[in-house]
């Protein structure tokens, strides 16, 4: 399960109200890349897949294919704001090592 936190649902709904489109919902990836190997992905959803995990938390929808569900499990999804910018940020138990920038895991 992932678990989202009050911050990073408002940020996601922020977003999805703010599409110039209607959109089911955030989808959550993991990809290849980034220093460490994968890299984590956030894109806007217009259609759901089949074999989505559907995840609702409050009043926004968010999607994960099963290949990164396998990564994101137990993960807790954070929106942090400071002076040095704002953005999501994740704490993945299953994130054995991760670069330097904090974008990337393996």
């Amino acid at each position: 399960m992932i678990e989202i936190t009050p911050a990073a649902r408002a940020a996601i709904k922020t977003a999805i109200d703010g599409a110039g489109q209607p959109v089911i919902g955030l989808r959550l990836m993991v990809q290849s890349g980034g220093c460490a190997g994968l890299k984590y992905g956030m894109a806007l959803e217009l259609t759901q897949a089949p074999d989505d995990t559907v995840i609702e938390a409050g009043d926004v929808t968010v999607l994960v294919d099963p290949a990164s569900g396998a990564h994101l499990d137990g993960a807790t999804i954070d929106f942090v704001s400071s002076v040095d910018g704002s953005g999501f940020v994740f704490d993945n138990p299953n994130a054995t090592s991760s670069c330097g920038c904090g974008k990337s895991f393996c």
